[in-house]
């Protein structure tokens, strides 16, 4: 299986672990915010332990599942 074959099965992979980064993650953000209320406490929030953890693999996985969208259109 050449890295053709098996790019698909790699982003499928990678956009599905992605989208569980990016729901496992907590928001500081009320729904107050998002309607333009004064919510700055969540704005000046530092991550910790297993949160930075959990960011900094969305990164990476973001990262990776942009350069094998990247690769696939190179090769086709």
């Amino acid at each position: 299986m050449t890295i053709a074959g098996a790019l698909p099965y790699i982003q499928i992979v990678l956009s599905v672990v992605l989208i569980v980064c990016i729901l496992l993650q907590q928001t500081g953000a009320s729904l107050g915010g998002a309607f333009g209320a004064d919510n700055f406490s969540a704005a000046y929030h530092t991550r910790r332990g297993l949160e930075k953890y959990l960011f900094r693999t969305t990164i990476i996985v973001g990262i990776l599942f942009a350069a094998s969208a990247f690769v696939a259109l190179v090769i086709h």
